[in-house]
């Protein structure tokens, strides 16, 4: 009821009104872990978090959402998970704007500000800045392609190029040309289109400046000038 927190941490300052609340903030500092999983070993220095762990192990998610039943096994996930409904977004982006329900989302979204890609592929060298942008690179290096057509078995690295791949099998066209109407299963194959309407060709042979509207088109042409076999 006062607000007195007489028990000091000698280490950071911090106050505490218990005794023992020191004592475990104690091993932040001596990081001394006596709580450990008998399932994988891993350990905590707060035996609250060794509960919440073990219900990794044991699938029990005793936090639900009112909105839609997901569950969770710990009650800041299911905090978090409920911005989705109530559209709150309490961390904003000092630089754009933009706001974000997670703060590890706006962490992860300050790098497109900064430039900052700490995560490094180790066979080309190449930067990412999110670490599952790094996970979808590697796939190059690997050839995994994790992701196959049911109808034709054809595979792919990633989830989004099945679900376009998809469309061949449906006959789904869902990107349309503004100008003539034209259907396309691919919005890149309508950027491409549109350049019949807009006259813009943004491939140029440098050597002698014939513009195309395909790079394959660019690539064929310069055979012409380095004498290589059609």
């Amino acid at each position: 009821h006062t607000g007195e927190k007489p028990f000091t941490c000698v280490k950071c300052g911090k106050g505490f009104s218990h005794k023992g609340n020191l004592t475990k903030h104690m091993m932040i500092h001596t990081g001394e872990k006596p709580f450990s999983c008998v399932n994988c070993g891993k350990s905590f220095s707060q035996k609250g978090n060794l509960t919440q762990h073990m219900m990794i192990h044991t699938g029990e998610k005793p936090f639900s959402c009112v909105n839609c039943g997901k569950c969770f096994s710990q009650k800041q996930d299911l905090t978090q998970h409920m911005m989705i409904h109530t559209g709150e977004k309490p961390f904003s982006c000092v630089k754009c704007g933009k706001g974000f329900s997670h703060k590890q989302h706006l962490t992860l979204h300050m790098m497109i500000h900064t430039g900052e890609k700490p995560f490094s592929c180790v066979k080309c060298g190449k930067g990412f800045s999110h670490k599952q942008h790094l996970t979808l690179h590697m796939m190059i290096h690997t050839g995994e392609k994790p992701f196959s057509c049911v109808n034709c078995g054809k595979g792919f690295s990633r989830k989004q190029h099945l679900t376009l791949h998809m469309m061949t099998h449906t006959g789904e066209k869902p990107f349309s040309c503004m100008n003539c109407g034209k259907s396309f299963s691919q919005k890149q194959v309508l950027t491409q289109h549109m350049m019949i309407h807009t006259g813009e060709k943004p491939f140029s042979c440098v050597t002698c400046g014939e513009s195309f509207r395909h790079k394959v088109s660019l690539i064929h042409h310069l055979r012409r000038h380095t004498g290589e076999k059609q």
